[in-house]
């Protein structure tokens, strides 16, 4: 890892080195709150996968702890341990997670410091796939989330059913090692694609309950073409353990962030964390001695439209440093440059559209506009969109080379005449996150190549519009 890398992001979490992805374990337990993840200490590449593990007392500043678990050999989780979750059980904090080649589920345990963890020595928990669901060979069977219920646990699993489409499977135990599968809780169609396509795997799923409503999030792949898409949630309602969708939705719209875990604190908020990956080359990933970052914090809550709604924890304030505030700001033809720049910034912008049919902010915006990120909101098209054509001169980092795992670029404006709309924009190096009217995200990676893309414009398109109040903060590294 480089010290002077200007990629690495300051603010968002990162292990010190090598290859990081999903989130795992999210628990707060005694005052801190515990953040696992996937992680390959060794190299800046998947592989031999073990759990990652850190902790902070406010959500914002974390601290590195020893490795929670590694593959052991001639074992269940040889070849790697994958994604899962984190519960108390009978007061002992407990990790249910999977074991790989085959993949099965295990579990391990620790005394209250949450530092050492022993496997249970009769894993795996669940040995094989139910006989009734074919799953293909070799299994597609993953990323257990449990919770208790009554006086019994639940676990959702991920899994792929032949020529049919991704599911979540049901499993119930007494005490989390006999476990009994009870039912596929929902099924999708690989052969659909209204409202948008669900792959054919379903990943890393969640179950939350947000006033009366539930939200099953749920992390879409196509296992033939090894891509990478996005992930979207179900709306409805989870009844004598079988759940209803009501509505279906894109989770996060920039394409970038997958495999989210949401845990509950003591305030009962439901806090959500995802996956960032890379949007560079391999060989730039393994130059740089590291690949893949946390999102930042996002407090999930139901709103009047039914809907999820999704805003940056409150916490990140504590990050704040030098400040920028003006108001009432008129914007024409020309764009305006900003009397502040910055790769490590928060940004909140209040636009009041005129008679303008697009407007925005440009960030990591160099001098003669050779690199530079769009943060587009269109009126026409009712769409917001991360626009990155120019955010890199490097062709490694050109998006349109990318995989096809890169699918979803513009979020639903939904805007009224007359309304305004808000961006609350978190710049960190090379992470974008963008959360429009406190309602949805897009999240984005950008590599600019030049020191000096660092300004900050407002624009409009076809008329002029008004920034009632702009806000930016310089932000503190989280160590």
């Amino acid at each position: 890892m480089k010290l002077s890398d200007p990629h690495r992001p300051i603010y968002h979490f990162l292990p010190p080195a090598n290859w990081m992805n999903d989130p795992n374990g999210l628990i707060k337990f005694q005052g801190q709150y515990h953040l696992f993840y996937q992680y390959n200490p060794f190299s800046p590449w998947h592989n031999k996968i073990h759990w990652g593990h850190a902790v902070s007392s406010d959500l914002v500043h974390w601290e590195h702890l020893p490795i929670a678990l590694k593959p052991t050999p001639h074992s269940p989780d040889a070849d790697g341990c994958w994604s899962g979750c984190a519960v108390i059980h009978n007061g002992t904090p407990t990790l249910v997670y999977s074991g790989v080649h085959p993949q099965v589920v295990c579990i391990a345990t620790s005394d209250n410091q949450m530092i050492h963890w022993h496997k249970y020595e009769h894993n795996p928990v669940i040995a094989r796939m139910p006989a009734s669901i074919d799953a293909g060979t070799p299994w597609e069977f993953r990323d257990p989330y449990v919770w208790q219920e009554e006086d019994a646990w639940y676990m959702l699993m991920g899994t792929r059913i032949v020529n049919e489409g991704g599911a979540i499977l049901l499993y119930r135990s007494p005490d989390l090692r006999q476990w009994e599968f009870m039912h596929t809780l929902m099924q999708g169609d690989r052969n659909r694609l209204d409202p948008f396509w669900t792959g054919t795997i379903w990943e890393c799923p969640n179950l939350i309950k947000l006033g009366d409503r539930h939200v099953l999030i749920v992390s879409f792949q196509h296992h033939e073409a090894g891509h990478l898409l996005y992930t979207g949630y179900f709306m409805g309602r989870y009844e004598n353990h079988h759940f209803t969708p009501e509505s279906q939705h894109i989770l996060d719209y920039g394409s970038y962030f997958y495999a989210p875990q949401v845990m509950r604190d003591e305030h009962g908020r439901s806090i959500m964390f995802g996956w960032l990956w890379e949007g560079r080359s391999e060989a730039e990933q393994r130059q740089a001695g590291w690949a893949g970052v946390m999102s930042l914090p996002r407090l999930l809550t139901l709103g009047e439209d039914d809907l999820l709604h999704i805003e940056p924890a409150p916490e990140l304030a504590a990050l704040r440093g030098d400040h920028f505030h003006q108001e009432n700001l008129s914007v024409a033809d020309e764009p305006l440059p900003l009397d502040v720049q910055g790769d490590c910034l928060e940004i909140i912008a209040e636009f009041q559209p005129e008679s303008a049919t697009a407007f925005g902010l440009k960030v990591r915006s160099a001098p003669d506009g050779s690199e530079e990120t769009l943060i587009l909101c269109d009126l026409n098209r009712q769409l917001v969109t991360i626009e990155q054509e120019k955010s890199s001169l490097s062709p490694s980092a050109n998006q349109e080379n990318l995989p096809a795992r890169q699918v979803v670029r513009n979020a639903p404006l939904a805007w009224q005449p007359g309304a305004a709309v808000r961006l609350h924009v978190f710049l960190d190096k090379s992470v974008v996150e963008v959360f429009v009217n406190g309602r949805i995200t897009l999240s984005s990676r950008i590599y600019p190549t030049r020191a000096d893309s660092q300004g900050i414009r407002l624009f409009s398109k076809q008329g002029p519009i008004e920034v009632q109040s702009l806000d930016i903060w310089q932000m503190k590294a989280i160590w």
